[in-house]
């Protein structure tokens, strides 16, 4: 039932598609035999066609003919957009519905590009793009937030901060390559449930890693698994392929929000010291994990219409576990829970005890960029709107509770002046 394989380097790696969707019929049961689940069939299907039209957009050429997939208006659009990449008000959303769902390959090879990263590497187009829909097509597309779209929202976050010159000026080809691997596939596979839940349902993932940072495991070995089937780095020196496996499960797990606190305290100490020396690779690599996880909780410190819409999706993913914990007869997990856990009170803690306390940190180590600032602006008028969003539902349950009953008519006027 072992579903691993064991590479050279002795490093574990999921094999693809090994993650078994859980079966919720299955969780009253007190006896499970065998594997439970059923296994992903993924089309690993690439065209010449569909390569050759895609490497003419990534060059900037203009298609003679339409892509198939995409008319040439939305092309158009989505190459406008790659063109901006770097601007922090990039709306992820709008780039994934113009790629057709495309939105992380389409990122990531365009990246790569642009870091040069396919010439420093000599990196293949047709394997790299084989193994970015590796990648996309790993990620469930059902889950309303940790889904593809996520990630490639998360990829675009990390290279504005790879630009930031504290950061820039001191980054290798290898550490640009790990970085934006890392936020690709960060969250690959998740199953739209988190650790205590698989935890608390005997989960076989939880078994195999001791239930410590399951999911990042999980994430970083089925990543392995896919870089070693699709040979994007077989060309490369076997040390080096080790040291980026190694690096990359570093960064990975460096998102487990379990270790916040761990981290904080290790940012401050170095920011309070000025002792962080950038010319060193394990600060540097620090540093990576930093930009990291501030890339992947940087929703709240985007422009309020997509950050609004991130929220509502985390907090959907959320009351969706819940509702399968009380069908089940779990104890429903913190936040899950639609009835208590509203999502302008959910966003506030969220703000105030995790994303407040990192970006202040990465603001402190930037030195107050004009990024970093844009982001911490848009944190206190998001963190602002949903203060009063929680005011007026407090005011209008108080108002509720006072009014006492009302007539059938009466509750549909509420209703109607409620509505948005």
């Amino acid at each position: 039932g072992d579903a691993r394989l064991r590479g050279q380097t002795g490093v574990l790696s999921e094999r693809r598609g090994s993650y078994p969707f859980i079966d919720f019929r299955l969780l009253n049961n007190t006896t499970l035999s065998g594997e439970i689940g059923t296994k992903k069939k993924v089309k690993r299907l690439l065209s010449f066609q569909r390569y050759f039209h895609a490497s003419r957009l990534l060059r900037g050429i203009v298609p003679q003919a339409s892509l198939y997939l995409l008319d040439e208006d939305y092309l158009g659009q989505a190459r406008h957009m790659l063109s901006k990449v770097g601007m922090w008000d990039f709306d992820i959303f709008l780039f994934d519905r113009l790629t057709n769902g495309n939105s992380l390959v389409t990122l990531l090879c365009h990246l790569f590009n642009v870091h040069g990263l396919i010439h420093h590497f000599q990196l293949d187009m047709v394997t790299l793009h084989r193994f970015l829909v590796m990648v996309q097509e790993d990620y469930h597309s059902q889950n309303p937030y940790h889904n593809a779209v996520h990630a490639a929202d998360v990829t675009q976050a990390m290279h504005c901060y790879l630009r930031e010159p504290k950061l820039a000026n001191f980054l290798t080809p290898s550490d640009i390559m790990l970085g934006l691997l890392a936020a690709a596939a960060h969250d690959v596979d998740h199953p739209g449930v988190n650790q205590p839940f698989l935890i608390k349902t005997k989960h076989h993932l939880a078994s195999l890693y001791q239930n410590v940072s399951v999911l990042e495991n999980h994430h970083w070995r089925s990543t392995i698994g896919m870089l070693r089937e699709s040979r994007l780095l077989a060309h490369l020196p076997k040390e080096v392929t080790q040291d980026m496996e190694q690096q990359l499960g570093s960064l990975i797990l460096a998102t487990d929000i379990n270790r916040q606190n761990e981290f904080l305290i290790r940012l401050k100490s170095h920011l309070d010291n000025q002792d962080l020396r950038l010319e060193d690779a394990q600060d540097r690599h620090f540093m990576l994990q930093i930009a990291l996880k501030c890339a992947d909780i940087c929703n709240p410190c985007r422009l309020w219409d997509l950050s609004k819409q991130w929220s509502e999706r985390v907090c959907e993913e959320f009351y969706r576990q819940g509702d399968l914990e009380q069908k089940f007869e779990l104890e429903i997990s913190p936040l899950c829970n639609q009835q208590k856990d509203t999502i302008p009170s959910i966003q506030i803690g969220f703000m105030t005890y995790i994303v407040e306390p990192l970006f202040e940190r990465w603001a402190q180590f930037t030195g107050d960029t004009p990024l970093s600032e844009n982001m911490l602006n848009h944190l206190r008028r998001n963190k602002a709107k949903w203060r009063s969003l929680l005011h007026k539902q407090h005011s209008s349950s108080r108002s509720n509770d006072h009014s006492g009953q009302v007539t059938g008519s009466q509750e549909q006027t509420l209703n109607e002046e409620e509505t948005p």
